[in-house]
């Protein structure tokens, strides 16, 4: 059906070099609320709902990697932004390995958090997009929150925690659920030769969902690209080691362009 438009925000001057930064499964723009400041100090912050969630319309599934691409670069788009820092964790980075390997002129510098170019096994997301259609996503948002924090941080911060579970539970369930069959059915392997763009790799080591040995093949396969394994970190980074995050964003943002 094409490209849909986007709930998005914009932090920071018109004028000063754009960053997209692309959400998990689940997750509104929200979860990069913690790296926002730091990075609109330099940068034009852009945040968008991904399809099926938050604000963003809920169009028709199947969905597919390709259509969440074609999103992020009608938004580009609309808003005259030939290029940009892209940023994207779990499903976020997905989309943006395929972003900079599909349209390589549209990403200056490119961080990949706590994702895969492949995330099985199939049979798992099959079965979560079934529960999810079939009780909504309230019946997962505990066992999703559980794997985002550590016990450590789910402890120290409570009321996160909770906020975290509320915004996994207000996702429409037939948006996750197209997004769940989407991830199932993705294979990113091939791309990451192909991509040129300077590339920031971020790994939790305590992260169950994209362990640590995923985040170190994406960066053994892209070329340009440099690994960071951040200690007590589950999935969810921008929250659960939110200022090594922030500071590892600003510096490789700030690098400059595809020399490195």
């Amino acid at each position: 059906m094409g490209a849909i438009a986007l709930h998005h925000e914009i932090t920071g001057e018109r004028g000063a070099p754009p960053v997209l930064l692309l959400n998990s499964l689940g997750s509104t723009l929200a979860m990069w609320e913690r790296q926002v400041p730091a990075l609109a100090e330099q940068f034009l912050v852009l945040r968008c709902d991904t399809r099926g969630h938050g604000e963003s319309p809920v169009p028709p599934g199947p969905y597919v990697i390709d259509d969440f691409v074609d999103d992020a670069v009608a938004l580009l788009d609309n808003l005259g932004l030939g290029q940009a820092h892209v940023a994207g964790l779990s499903l976020g980075g997905m989309v943006a390995m395929r972003l900079a390997a599909r349209e390589p002129e549209r990403v200056e510098r490119l961080a990949l958090l706590c994702t895969s170019a492949q995330l099985g096994p199939p049979e798992t997301w099959a079965e979560r997009a079934a529960t999810v259609r079939a009780q909504g996503t309230g019946a997962v948002a505990d066992t999703v929150v559980s794997r985002w924090l550590t016990e450590t941080r789910r402890a120290a911060e409570p009321q996160t925690t909770e906020y975290l579970r509320e915004m996994v539970a207000a996702t429409p369930a037939d948006g996750y659920a197209a997004c769940c069959e989407a991830i199932r059915d993705a294979d990113l392997r091939a791309d990451l030769t192909t991509i040129t763009a300077p590339t920031l790799v971020v790994s939790g080591a305590d992260d169950p969902s994209t362990p640590p040995a995923q985040l170190q093949a994406i960066a053994a396969g892209i070329p340009n690209s440099r690994l960071l394994e951040l200690a007590d970190c589950a999935h969810m980074a921008t929250i659960d080691q939110a200022d090594a995050v922030t500071a590892a964003l600003v510096e490789h943002f700030s690098a400059g362009g595809r020399s490195g």
